[in-house]
């Protein structure tokens, strides 16, 4: 079983460097859009130098992952090189296909690249993958000031990038649409990475939780575990009713609520997984 895993993770590495290399050579290259990231440094030096995009982006992520072996350890140092390797292999043989001009609209190119782009890179993070990039600067700059998180690091790399892309075009709007791309690309990995087959938790504080419980146990065949709880204003006892549902039965678990007890305090949030029964098997 674990070999299938590795045979499988292994597949979507190569699956998502596919889409990365996609979305840089035919979108982002010929049109000079950089959206952070070491993949958007290498697109701005490769259009500068002349050099193929896949070389620059080893020549700068090579010495990166030496640099940060310490941080990273060696074995996710292996990892991410051969995510390396495998996503400049990619690059390598998708490179003739950003002299076609295929899509010559940037705003286009800005969004289709970003999904490409997004979805590879979710990928490679779902099987627990890495190409290396600008995370690994941000690393070893945490490392150097510890005081600064992380997360502002790679905002303030990949806002140099996409500012970078605007000053070496001569162009504003090459930034902004730089900028669209990085947004979007977010929100795509965001996406792959958590699923969309999503579920709703409720926390339901009631003084009614005998009538709730039974309604929702038998109406929605759906468990729910009690809390007790204690009101910071009035010192009352409170229940405090958590139950996970499906999004098709969120509406009518609201409807049900109320009908019991109008004056219930519901808090309701998206949950991106539930493992357990009768949602996905425990790993």
């Amino acid at each position: 079983m674990n070999k299938k895993n590795n045979i499988a993770d292994f597949l979507g590495l190569i699956f998502g460097c596919i889409l990365i290399s996609l979305g840089i050579n035919i979108f982002f290259k010929p049109n000079n859009i950089a959206p952070g990231g070491l993949s958007g440094l290498s697109v701005i030096i490769s259009n500068i130098t002349g050099f193929q995009t896949s070389v620059v982006m080893l020549c700068m992520g090579i010495p990166l992952l030496i640099f940060s072996i310490k941080i990273l350890g060696k074995k996710d140092a292996i990892k991410t090189f051969i995510g390396m390797m495998i996503l400049s292999i990619c690059l390598t043989l998708t490179n003739s296909l950003s002299n076609l001009s295929i899509v010559e609209d940037i705003l286009l190119s800005s969004i289709y690249g970003a999904l490409l782009l997004g979805s590879g890179l979710g990928i490679v993070f779902r099987v627990d993958g890495s190409t290396g990039g600008t995370d690994l600067i941000a690393l070893i700059l945490h490392k150097l000031i510890p005081s600064i998180p992380i997360a502002k690091f790679l905002i303030m790399i990949d806002g140099l990038v996409v500012f970078s892309s605007g000053v070496i075009n001569q162009n504003v709007e090459t930034a902004l649409y730089s900028a669209i791309s990085l947004y979007i690309i977010v929100k795509v990995i965001d996406a792959v990475i958590e699923g969309f087959d999503y579920s709703k938790a409720f926390m339901i504080i009631t003084n009614k939780e005998e009538e709730l419980k039974n309604i929702i146990v038998n109406d929605i065949k759906r468990g729910v575990t009690i809390l007790n709880g204690k009101g910071g204003y009035t010192n009352d006892n409170k229940s405090i009713l958590l139950v996970v549902v499906k999004r098709n039965q969120e509406v009518f678990l609201k409807k049900l609520v109320k009908k019991i007890d109008e004056s219930a305090f519901i808090i309701v949030s998206d949950v991106h997984e539930v493992l357990g029964e009768g949602f996905k098997e425990n790993l």
